[in-house]
């Protein structure tokens, strides 16, 4: 989900620049950051310089630059800025502001070699530090962190860098502090409502919102930042009808070319989110060009790929992804997870993106930020469920149960756990809540219900699990879907029968066996069914299972490919039913 994006502040001209390029109708399309009336105009005079010639045209080219910059083009005010540096005697300041923009092409290193061509000025440190964050350099960041100002610039750089760093309480404090020294300051509403989201601080975003809004009623980033609010108070139509403040010629007149481009493409991109993923694949994957507007994109089109079952193309898009936020390891996480789990997968593939999804989930659980959020915790929970350490990882789930009531992964990940370690009946009460049928209809939810069902004398309902998964099977349209379906039931089969025969539930466990020999001819199958139904009988001689049972038991057997086998297994039964008085045949 994209709540919103901002840019820094970019390089001006000097004030105190003579020329006719400070004329006020100029001065008047800077005011309304009219930036494309500003170019057209600057091209204008570029063409036709006025009487006082070269210096005229220096300070068009010097304007020109800082116009194309905030336009959204920092390439073309980088080729001004290079024009500019090749004067004679051009001015230092220039390498800075061509740094400016070298950083907002991603061109981190240029951009750090560039400003360090130019004068120590509090632009060049803000330009230093930012590039220090992007390339991953904690002792450089930490150097220009102290030669950061009380500047209002300078700690609007520090709040977006812990923003960027998900330190999003620090950047609250920073806001808010700017905020008490200035109330003019309206748009800081806008920041601290965006960290608050972060934070999960849902009604608090909207209500410091309300105040932005009242007075810019049509800024794309606040609307789409309430709506994404709204998505996680309420769901994704209502979200949708936030996006209705936000007209055509709305978005056309929020203000630059950059602006109105960014506008129209969180309105794209959460649209798709708020409906769920509708049209994801054509919304998402244009966004991504030219490093990603809005950068959640590329991650919200990796979890419509993940929804659909769709490994190959969800790891392709995280394989170069450097995760640097807690969401981003987690999803890449997952991703390995899932890639790790495919059947199409070899063991020495699979093995290595477990152990790689293992990292993803430790990184995040285990770091000083996150170790006690919910998200924190439940990557520590999957860290440890990927080591096999399922008791561990019970800790973990049991920390964060009271806040995941409704969450059907929670319960699927929690039952699954307290199976695995041995606790048959939390197995069995968390799986048993998983209400989403996707889940339900999957066969690792099955064997592991049937294996609770099973360890909690619940063998007949582990054997209905079964029938209703061949009922299933049966009405699947599809040869492949009927052949998945039949693999599907076998494997369940396979279960029940080992879990009942395991704990001595012998008449489940023939039952299933039986199926089991009808679908394949395999003398492991058929030592099974015998060794069941001899178990049975001995049930049934000590009083401990209902004689009628043996009916069913002397009918598979006689059914059975492995007839001689089967006849001198049940003549001990008839035998012993006929002169108990029983009829079994």
């Amino acid at each position: 989900m994209m709540a919103g994006r901002s840019r820094g502040v970019a390089p001006r001209p000097a004030k105190d620049v003579a020329g006719p390029a400070k004329t006020e109708d100029l001065e008047d399309f800077l005011q309304r950051r009219d930036w494309a009336g500003a170019t057209t105009l600057l091209e204008h005079r570029r063409l036709f310089p006025g009487p006082d010639g070269e210096a005229s045209a220096h300070t068009t080219l010097e304007w020109l630059a800082y116009a194309h910059f905030h336009a959204g083009d920092p390439g073309k005010a980088l080729e001004l800025y290079r024009a500019l540096l090749r004067d004679p005697d051009p001015d230092p300041t220039h390498h800075v502001f061509a740094a400016a923009c070298l950083f907002y092409l991603g061109r981190y290193d240029e951009a750090a070699a560039e400003a360090e061509n130019g004068p120590d000025t509090k632009l060049r440190t803000r330009v230093l530090f930012h590039c220090a964050h992007k390339k991953g350099d904690e002792a450089t960041l930490t150097r220009y962190h102290s030669m950061l100002s009380d500047s209002v610039e300078d700690q609007l750089s520090l709040a977006s860098v812990h923003y960027q760093r998900g330190h999003h309480q620090e950047a609250v404090d920073i806001y808010k502090r700017l905020m008490l020294d200035d109330r003019e300051r309206v748009a800081l509403n806008v920041y601290v409502a965006l960290c608050y989201h972060k934070l999960e601080y849902f009604d608090e975003s909207c209500e410091l919102l309300e105040t932005y809004l009242g007075a810019h009623p049509s800024s794309p980033v606040a609307v789409n930042l309430k709506a994404c609010n709204v998505l996680k108070l309420r769901d994704g139509h209502a979200a949708e009808l936030e996006l209705g403040a936000l007209s055509e010629d709305e978005l056309a007149t929020s203000g630059s070319s950059e602006h109105v481009s960014d506008a129209h493409d969180l309105v794209r991109h959460n649209r798709a989110v708020f409906r769920d993923g509708d049209g994801a694949v054509r919304v998402f994957k244009p966004l991504m060009v030219n490093g990603g507007v809005p950068p959640e994109a590329r991650l919200n089109l990796v979890i419509h790929h993940l929804r659909l079952n769709e490994h190959r193309e969800a790891l392709a898009l995280v394989a170069d992804l450097e995760p640097a936020t807690p969401h981003e390891y987690v999803l890449k996480g997952v991703t390995h997870v899932a890639a790790g789990q495919a059947a199409d997968v070899d063991d020495r593939d699979a093995r290595e993106h477990l152990k790689l999804a293992q990292q993803c989930f430790q990184i995040v659980g285990s770091s000083a930020s996150e170790c006690d959020t919910i998200p924190g915790r439940q990557s520590m929970a999957s860290c440890f469920h990927l080591l096999d350490q399922h008791e561990d990882a019970l800790v973990y789930l049991k920390s964060v149960a009271e806040f995941s009531k409704d969450d059907d992964d929670f319960h699927w990940n929690f039952g699954m756990c307290a199976a695995a370690s041995g606790d048959w009946r939390a197995g069995e009460e968390e799986l048993s809540r998983v209400a989403n049928d996707a889940y339900r209809d999957e066969l690792p939810y099955k064997t592991w219900l049937a294996k609770c069902l099973v360890r909690n004398g619940k063998a007949a309902a582990a054997w209905a699990l079964c029938e209703e998964t061949a009922a299933a099977g049966d009405d699947a349209a599809e040869d492949g879907a009927a052949e998945r379906a039949a693999e599907s039931l076998a494997a369940l089969l396979r279960v029940v029968a080992d879990a009942c025969y395991e704990i001595g539930e012998y008449y489940v466990a023939m039952r299933a066996f039986d199926e089991l020999e009808r679908l394949e001819d395999s003398d492991a199958f058929w030592e099974g069914k015998r060794g069941a139904a001899v178990g049975t009988f001995a049930k049934v001689l000590a009083g401990n299972e209902q004689a009628e049972t043996l009916r069913d038991v002397v009918m598979m057997l006689q059914q059975s490919p492995n007839a001689t086998d089967a006849d001198a297994v049940a003549r001990p039964m008839l035998e012993w039913a006929r002169g108990e008085g029983i009829r079994l045949e």
